[in-house]
């Protein structure tokens, strides 16, 4: 068999621009180490794994980096300057990836399809996890047993762990992680259309924006506050931070719900498009100052974006979740908290959610800003 160029952009298909010519290119750019990421689980997670890219890169510097996950999730990954490829997760994918030999493979989820993949392809060392013979998950090395323990010991996950979801995964794959955050690069003209957003809703440069994040995945729908508790939360602030603007973020899921709360917080809020899809979504996220959300994906994203944050916690961990300073944990002390249940019977830790101490970190969020 004919050997292919040695070049990250060659396909074997066609050139790489129009009328390009392999031969004599000057642009060049070999392989080197073959590596993947797999990281097909939610979309924070997908976020929350792209601060390892820079240690991935430190230690393969001369490498060729292929990510695949959820088709959902593919647009976080768009622009990213550590990936050459990103995959879609579908059966095109799995049989390509399964022809290819990879030099590392770095398997994040502690999930049955993902640890599956990282079964099947051919790498000449695999970190993480993967499946034994029987099909349970099991950590393909030493250093990934902590992290594998947390989804066994209950008692070691709610209350002992003090270590971020971003530090235990960076032990786990060996990599010499450095505190770098999230890796999500907007192109200038997302850049633009978030400028662009503020003109348009009047938003004057000496005013805070605010964004409300008011839903969540139907995978968890716990992790949002009610109707009453946004409207509450949103007129306190418009009445005692001045500066302050409000806008509501969500998806096609939130539409009914962001217009119920506009009728009843107000006109002077802001209702960003629901329905524009998520690389839109996240110029709405990236228009605002200051984040108030539940443990979500757009937390995540306001993460990325280097926003300030005020997240709230209730059925999710908070110590697995790093703000790199940029914010404040709202956390339930309820004793059945955190759980990670996807229905509950008393709904204790929304209902009883202190709407005086969200308030506050607000207020601090919005003097920090303000200096």
């Amino acid at each position: 068999m004919k050997r292919s160029v040695d070049c990250v952009r060659f396909t074997g298909y066609k050139p790489c621009s129009p009328g390009k010519l392999c031969r004599g290119c000057a642009e060049r750019r070999p392989r080197g180490r073959q590596v993947l990421i797999i990281n097909l689980d939610a979309l924070g997670a997908v976020l929350m794994t792209t601060a390892l890219l820079p240690a991935i890169k430190r230690r393969d510097p001369a490498s060729t980096v292929h990510w695949v996950t959820m088709p959902g999730a593919v647009p976080l990954l768009a622009n990213n300057p550590h990936l050459d490829r990103v995959w879609p997760y579908d059966f095109e994918t799995v049989t390509v990836l399964q022809a290819m030999r990879f030099d590392r493979v770095y398997s994040v989820d502690k999930a049955h399809r993902s640890d599956a993949l990282a079964m099947l392809v051919r790498s000449k060392q695999k970190l993480g996890f993967g499946l034994d013979r029987s099909g349970a998950i099991v950590p393909f090395n030493r250093e990934a047993e902590y992290a594998w323990r947390l989804g066994l010991d209950d008692d070691l996950k709610f209350r002992r762990n003090a270590e971020t979801g971003v530090r235990f995964l960076a032990r786990a794959l060996k990599l010499d992680y450095r505190g770098e955050g999230y890796v999500l690069d907007l192109t200038p003209g997302e850049k633009q259309a978030a400028q662009d957003f503020r003109t348009k809703s009047k938003i004057t440069k000496s005013e805070i924006v605010i964004g409300f994040n008011t839903g969540c995945s139907d995978l968890f729908p716990n992790k949002k506050m009610t109707v009453d508790q946004h409207v509450a939360l949103i007129k306190r602030i418009r009445r005692e931070l001045p500066k302050a603007r409000i806008v509501l973020l969500g998806g096609k899921a939130e539409t009914e719900r962001n217009a119920e709360i506009r009728r009843k917080a107000g006109a002077a809020v802001i209702a960003s498009p629901t329905g524009e899809g998520i690389r839109r979504g996240i110029v709405y996220v990236d228009a605002c100052d200051l984040v108030v959300t539940g443990d979500t994906s757009a937390m995540h994203m306001a993460i990325a974006l280097q926003k300030q944050v005020v997240a709230w916690f209730g059925l999710s961990c908070a110590a697995e979740i790093e703000l790199f300073g940029r914010g404040e944990k709202i956390v339930s002390p309820l004793p059945c908290a955190p759980c990670w249940k996807k229905t509950c019977d008393t709904l204790a830790c929304v209902k009883q959610l202190d709407l005086g101490a969200v308030f506050a970190a607000v207020a601090r969020g919005v003097e920090r800003l303000s200096r």
